[in-house]
């Protein structure tokens, strides 16, 4: 990525798409380039926490919403300690933020933190092409960075692809840290950070529970270590099928029996660890408004995503695994994409959403009891 903050807003822009297709706008945010995955965010607010989220490592995202920026930046809620995205796309910035907590404009923060971005391009068109295509490298070019489309083209279709990317332990942290209960303490979580988002500890914290969020690089005798009532694997970013070491590690706790709870990638990896496939949606899920029914009740819940892969296990029967009987327990109403398995013989369990409801919504915030509710039985 290469990187120049002077004309951010005001430069000529180009996105071009590795299939050739390209729109001209104008830079948001930082000037210079940028190349990743296009993949589009259906959700109309909470664009802060979509920037700060690491499963966006190594993506361009397009906002499906027009007006983007309204409600500016602030410092209370980022869900990292920066802006993951490697691009970002938006038809209408706004030209000044209105909101009482707001601290700075969007287009300052992108700027401050070397995102390039594009304004100014007819969204919905870009959107219907990656629904029609499929989510695929792209690469945004402002300022001196812009030359001949086929040059252009050229170098998007030498940018990385999102299949077979290794990329949670270049989000994670490096070193264990402690979220501490709020209140009193009732549990000890051990949480894998796979690309976690700050809110998720903060919920488990919520319910007493000392959270220790440990690196993707964990081993089993550094998660036992911490002596857990449970253990959590994150969300985070790239291709599941190449994540061995973080199944490895899960394998390890399900052998142990120890409660577990996994969302987005985590659940994907407790699909590879009970011998499912993994395998790439055409464009994926993103967004704050997607609708997965829990199987279980029956109850639709509106729910946030973020995810490109999805786990290839049976919706029509109880699977038999090396760690007793799996079911799928949640499953996405707009086209029967895998959202949820439980082991019906062990305390384990997963989602691929965000219950951690930032930036909303809280549908399905009894996730996070029910993992309480597995520590208690294990407990008694």
């Amino acid at each position: 990525m290469t990187i120049s903050t002077r004309g951010a807003g005001k430069a000529p822009a180009v996105l071009v798409l590795e299939d050739g297709r390209a729109f001209r706008g104008r830079a948001y945010g930082a000037v210079g380039e940028t190349f990743g995955e296009a993949v589009f965010s259906t959700g109309m607010t909470g664009y802060q926490e979509t920037l700060t989220d690491p499963s966006y490592h190594r993506q361009v995202v397009v906002m499906t919403a027009p007006h983007v920026g309204n409600t500016g930046v602030n410092d209370e809620d980022p869900e990292s300690k920066r802006i993951w995205v490697s691009g970002y796309v938006v038809r209408d910035p706004a030209r000044k933020p209105s909101n009482w907590r707001s601290q700075r404009s969007l287009d300052e923060e992108l700027t401050a933190q070397g995102v390039v971005g594009i304004s100014g391009i007819d969204t919905r068109a870009l959107t219907r092409h990656l629904r029609e295509r499929g989510a695929m490298r792209v690469g945004i070019f402002s300022g001196n960075a812009i030359a001949d489309e086929g040059t252009l083209l050229a170098r998007v279709r030498q940018a990385p692809e999102m299949s077979g990317a290794d990329l949670s332990a270049e989000v994670a942290t490096k070193e264990t840290y402690v979220v501490p209960a709020i209140g009193t303490k009732k549990f000890t979580v051990a949480a894998i950070d796979l690309g976690i988002k700050g809110m998720t500890p903060h919920r488990m914290a919520e319910r007493g529970i000392e959270v220790h969020v440990l690196p993707a690089t964990a081993t089993l005798e550094e998660v036992y270590a911490v002596a857990p009532d449970g253990v959590f694997f994150s969300n985070g970013p790239g291709d599941p099928s190449t994540a061995d070491h973080p199944v490895a590690l899960m394998q390890g706790v399900l052998e142990r029996q120890t409660p577990l709870f996994g969302i987005c990638f985590g659940n994907q990896i407790l699909g590879r660890a009970l011998g499912f496939g993994t395998y790439k949606l055409k464009y994926g899920h993103r967004g704050i408004n997607q609708p997965v029914q829990d199987r279980s009740t029956g109850k639709v819940e509106v729910t946030a995503h973020n995810h490109g892969f999805a786990v290839d296990a049976p919706l029509d029967k109880v699977s038999d695994t090396a760690y007793g009987r799996a079911e799928v327990s949640h499953v996405c109403l707009n086209d029967q994409v895998v959202e949820g398995l439980q082991l019906l013989d062990r305390p384990a369990f997963s989602v691929q959403y965000h219950p951690e409801a930032a930036a909303g919504p809280h549908d399905a915030a009894y996730l996070f009891d029910r993992f309480v509710s597995l520590m208690e039985g294990q407990r008694a």
